[in-house]
């Protein structure tokens, strides 16, 4: 078994990764700072790879895996280290690495979907464009100072300053909007964005489909409101809030941000989203992996 971190060695989170990897029975640990390391740890061939670090770090697996080839070849696992740990938190992995890495020791594999874009990316968690990607964006510069604070300030500054895109989104072939201005679009495989926010309370990472979130939210006292709602995971039932799910969702904008797992990507007009069911092997819980609140 194999732990990639992209901690530096020596530095303050390099002993908990050090505990970590010696609660799953003594696993070799590699530190990587960039794709090239990325790749060399997986060319050392180990059958189990376990992300320690965030959503970020669990993003930059699945895509080195998905680029060589490997995703079904080997189980992965997620220890979470991370400013969010949003997928950990759908898997119901608990936050102190320790105790994750104990979990993960007892735990199931299971298969769980990824989702992949026509570009080539693979997304774990949840793909935004519009106010939700801004909001990524803007929490860069708070996240060292604030922490997971950092992510409600990123979205205050997003979510009063933009002026929304206008879009035609379809989901498995049928139109959704057509030339229609909103505040922001969500495909999601967990539940959980931006340090715990509930987006999306009924998705599951093994059921074969992708939820689609749209909000047109774009008076100031509507994205009021919707932030409100959002952080009581009950702006599902909001009027200008559309809810479902798909296999493929395409959508085309004026250009965007967009925002894979905390990935940003800049001046986007056109991307179509595919759902990969089963695509890896993940450790769950023993349970099963049931997200906590």
């Amino acid at each position: 078994m194999l732990v990639i971190t992209n901690s530096a060695a020596g530095g303050s989170d390099d002993d908990l990764v050090k505990a970590a990897a010696a609660e799953l029975g003594g696993a070799d640990v590699a530190h990587c700072s960039s794709p090239e390391e990325l790749d060399d740890a997986l060319e050392l061939g180990h059958d189990t790879v376990v992300a320690a670090g965030g959503d970020g770090s669990l993003h930059a697996l699945a895509n080195a895996l998905h680029r060589r080839g490997e995703l079904a070849e080997r189980t992965v696992g997620l220890i979470p280290m991370g400013t969010g740990n949003d997928f950990a938190r759908t898997l119901g992995l608990p936050e102190d690495p320790v105790q994750a890495a104990a979990v993960l020791r007892e735990g199931a594999e299971r298969r769980l979907d990824l989702i992949a874009d026509d570009t080539g990316e693979i997304t774990v968690n949840a793909v935004h464009l519009g106010a939700g990607a801004d909001s990524t964006l803007a929490a860069e510069a708070w996240k060292k100072l604030l922490g997971p604070a950092g992510y409600p300030a990123g979205t205050l500054k997003a979510g009063l300053g933009t002026r929304g895109h206008r879009v035609r989104i379809a989901a498995d072939g049928r139109t959704v909007l057509n030339n229609r201005k909103v505040l922001m679009v969500a495909v999601a495989n967990g539940r959980y964005i931006g340090g715990g926010a509930e987006l999306s309370p009924k998705s599951l990472p093994d059921d074969g489909m992708m939820d689609l979130i749209v909000s047109r939210a774009l008076r100031f006292r509507r994205r009021i409101r919707y932030a409100l709602r959002l952080a009581s995971a009950s702006h599902i039932a909001e009027p200008d809030v559309r809810h479902l799910r798909a296999r493929v969702v395409s959508v085309r904008t004026d250009p965007a941000n967009t925002s894979s797992d905390g990935e940003v990507r800049q001046g986007v007009t056109a991307r179509t989203w595919r759902v990969l069911p089963g695509a890896w092997n993940f450790l769950v819980p023993p349970d099963g992996g049931r997200a906590r609140s």
